[in-house]
């Protein structure tokens, strides 16, 4: 890190963003940090922590308000997405299309030289293929490199990571250490604009979607039972069917045109191919002939050795070693090499067959 640059650290008044902004200016950067205001839901709370922790450190600090892009940029799609029979991930989308896109645009306006986050994660130059390189967090329990595998060359050449070489526990110790009111702060495990959980309940009100009941149906196409409106299900679902049957049944897929919701057994969930479309990558400029990876398809799930080919239509053909669970239409393949992130992808509904 050199003292003389400019950096601007998005401060959502969480511990971690805390921590990396204290961080920058300690390091000697000329540091700022921003709240984005970006949640219908948010009641100035996070906003009012973040200058406090901005004041301690002795930075400056300024409040945007956002929310009606992060409306169409991110929550919108978010429900349509569950509308069409997905299972999106709206902080990835959020991470690209919002918080680094807009902290990187309020940076170019106020000329300053880079932008950080609270993310743990690092990124690194590789002089050889000369791209930046995402990499997996030291803390690995803490990794937030797969919601961040969209972002671009550019955006990543001009972020900066201060967390990504600690652990969880060594950034609550900084803080309190230094009293932040935040140190013991617990981490958000909700998506943000829909803090009780409850998707399809928040797609119904905010949105006016009216659900209608439609049948539930196995493999065969036989009926099996009414469900009260598709949405209300996601693929690998078990409780909550109200379905009799003499083995247990799961979600296995969702035809919105029809509202049909699929089921099946646990065994009808695993499948060695998977088909992902959108792909961005990043430690390589394609996937030519194809290459083998360790695949994640869902944030808290592990990895999983595959090959990984390019598709007909552009996209990537996923190939793995041992059958998968419950890969959902919406969600993120994220490929990596070790700690580096390849790159990714959005899982398509149409699966090829196993």
């Amino acid at each position: 890190m050199k003292k003389g640059l400019s950096v601007l650290c998005a401060m959502s008044g969480g511990v971690d963003s805390a921590v990396a902004a204290a961080l920058l200016a300690e390091k000697g950067y000329d540091t700022r940090g921003v709240t984005f205001l970006l949640s219908p839901c948010s009641d100035g709370k996070d906003a009012s922590d973040a200058a406090a922790v901005s004041e301690a450190v002795g930075i400056p600090h300024e409040v945007l308000d956002r929310r009606s892009d992060f409306c169409d940029r991110v929550i919108r799609p978010f429900a349509e997405s569950y509308i069409r029979g997905e299972t999106p991930n709206p902080c990835i989308e959020c991470n690209k299309n919002i918080k680094f896109k807009i902290l990187f645009e309020t940076a170019q306006v106020r000329g300053i030289d880079k932008i950080a986050t609270g993310h743990y994660a690092r990124i690194e130059f590789d002089a050889g293929s000369k791209r930046y390189l995402l990499k997996k967090g030291i803390d690995h329990s803490k990794d937030q490199s797969y919601v961040l595998y969209r972002l671009s060359q550019e955006l990543l050449g001009s972020t900066l990571f201060p967390l990504g070489e600690l652990t969880k526990r060594q950034v609550r110790e900084y803080a309190g250490k230094h009293g932040f009111s935040n140190s013991d702060r617990a981490d958000s495990q909700d998506i943000c604009f829909i803090p009780d959980g409850d998707y399809p309940g928040f797609i119904r009100s905010f949105f006016g979607y009216k659900e209608e009941e439609g049948n539930f149906a196995d493999t065969c196409g036989r009926i099996l039972g009414r469900h009260h409106g598709h949405i209300s299900y996601t693929v690998g679902q078990r409780k909550g069917l109200g379905i009799s049957a003499d083995r247990p049944l799961y979600v296995l897929d969702k035809d919105p045109d029809k509202n049909i919701v699929i089921l099946g057994t646990d065994e009808d969930l695993y499948t060695r191919r998977v088909l992902c479309e959108d792909i961005n990558l990043i430690a390589l400029a394609a996937v030519g002939a194809g290459f083998y990876a360790d695949v994640k398809i869902r944030y808290s799930q592990k990895t999983a050795r595959a090959r990984v080919t390019e598709a007909d239509s552009g996209g990537a053909v996923i190939e793995f070693a041992e059958p998968q669970r419950a890969p959902a239409p919406g969600q993120s393949a994220v490929f990596y090499d070790g700690d580096i992130v390849i790159g990714g992808g959005k899982i398509v509904k149409e699966r090829i067959a196993r």
